[in-house]
Formats: C-alpha cells, structure tokens, sequence
C-alpha cells in the first residue's frame, strides 16, 4: 500500500505503546505506512482535526479523546453507538467513520485467555473504559453486572445502558465492597489509584478472575492481591494488543471483521514488540 500517515492522539501519549505495535505490524505486512504520535487535549481536538490532508488515513484516540471523536465521526459502529465513545477514526473517502474497538478487543483478550462466556461480574470504576467494559461483558453472555465506584452516582449512566443491553446492574462503593462471589473482575480504575490492602484483599477474595485493564505502571495493589490468592490476571496489554489489531484491520479495510493477510503471525509479531517496549 502507498504511503499513509497514522497517529495515537491523546494527553497524555508519551507512554503509548501503541507506535511499536502498528509500526511492527506494518513492517511485516510490506506496506509503506508510517504510525506517529501526538499530544492532543480536548480543547485542540477540532483545530488539529482539520488541519489534516489526506496522506493522513486514520487516527488512534485514547483519553481524553474518545467523546470528542465520536462527536467529530461522520458516522460510526455498533460499538461506538452503543459506548458514546470513539477510539478509531478512519480518515478515507473524504469521510470520517468512527470505530470502537476496545470492546472487541476486551472480548478477544479473554478469549485468548480461556474466558468465552460469562454471566456474574464486577467492574471496578465508572468511567468511559467502564462503558465499553459493560457493552463487551453483554456480548459475552453477562446477565448481572456490580459496578463499583469511588463515587457511585457517577454509575448511573451506566445503569441505563445495561437496561439497553438487557443487563442488570447495580451498583456500589468500591470502598465497601459486596462479597458475593463474581466469575469476573474488570477494573477500569487508573493504575496509580491509591487503594488500601485491605479493599483490594475483599475484591480479590471473591472475585474471581481479575482483568485490569491499565497497563504500564507494574504491579499495583490490586494485581498484588488477586497474585495471592492464585486468580487468573489478565493484564491491560492484552487489551492494547487486540484493540490495535482490530484497528489496523479498520485502517486496511474499514471492516473491522476483516482478518488481516496472515493474521495469526502478525498478532505474533505485534506480540513480540509489545514485550520488546
């Protein structure tokens, strides 16, 4: 393929691993496509927008981006529609077509990981990463979902979309933890989070599996606590790997249902440099 121009954008994006996963991934698949990134606020999002031309084929919009972008989509997925939240504009046709791909990459990340099908679960946190949590636990069968929060008001809306989803929720303190049991933790909380011992030790008690989806900052209080009482965890790169694939295969194609030339070795080869750094 010709030579393309494709960026992460966000504030802050220093940390994104992001550039080392599409730029192995275009390396293997022989097209001359460059992935870069930038820092980009909510405030600056529509001026650098359009300050585009068209060697730009699509962007990666992490947070504090996804709203913005999904307002800025001239159309979008299932996904998108169902989460309010964009984390992939297309750039082609003189369009701007928006994708959600952290939920399909949340359900192919605990695929690869032996969980296909759920039906009791928690999710730690009640923000935008929660949201496409919820729509990805429904795909996978969820029938009950807690959702617990620092601020439990601020799960409301997420109440309502599980009622759209045909979910139940409901929701609590993450500071008072229920201990009924759940086959499934997802904890969208932000890794440097200060949380006591002592809460992450009830959450991994009866928790079940713990798939914390933050990656970057090591071991943290929660995955020490899951770690000891010997719970499958499934780290936050898993995520990061399967969501990108699903966009490259979007950047491709603009089906993100497309599978990839040689897929099985390209996810290997993103793999690799996803541990490389």
């Amino acid at each position: 393929m010709s030579g393309q121009i494709l960026e992460v954008w966000g504030d802050p994006i220093a940390h994104s691993l992001s550039p080392s996963l599409h730029t192995a991934a275009y390396a293997h698949l022989g097209w001359n496509w460059t992935y870069g990134r930038r820092r980009v606020g909510e405030d600056r999002f529509a001026a650098e927008l359009a300050g585009l031309d068209d060697r730009h084929r699509g962007l990666s919009c992490t947070m504090p981006l996804k709203a913005v972008a999904f307002a800025a989509a001239e159309s979008r997925d299932d996904r998108s529609e169902l989460t309010g939240a964009v984390n992939t504009l297309l750039l082609t046709e003189g369009r701007r077509r928006g994708y959600n791909t952290d939920v399909g990459g949340m359900v192919r990340a605990l695929t690869e990981h032996g969980i296909t099908a759920v039906e009791r679960v928690r999710i730690l946190g009640a923000g935008a990463t929660a949201t496409s949590a919820l729509v990805a636990l429904a795909e996978m069968g969820a029938r009950e979902v807690e959702i617990l929060a620092r601020r439990p008001t601020a799960a409301g809306p997420l109440v309502e979309r599980g009622e759209r989803l045909g979910v139940a929720v409901r929701t609590g303190s993450l500071m008072a933890s229920s201990p009924d049991a759940r086959e499934l933790t997802v904890s969208t909380i932000p890794a440097d989070a200060a949380m006591a011992s002592t809460t992450a030790g009830a959450l991994a008690d009866a928790g079940g599996a713990l798939f914390d989806v933050g990656y970057g900052h090591g071991a943290t209080t929660l995955t020490a606590a899951w770690h000891e009482t010997g719970a499958l965890v499934v780290s936050g790169e898993a995520l990061l790997l399967h969501q990108a694939l699903l966009q490259i295969r979007i950047f491709a194609t603009a089906d993100v249902s497309e599978p990839l030339p040689d897929e099985a070795v390209v996810l290997a080869v993103m793999r690799r440099a996803l541990v490389g750094g």
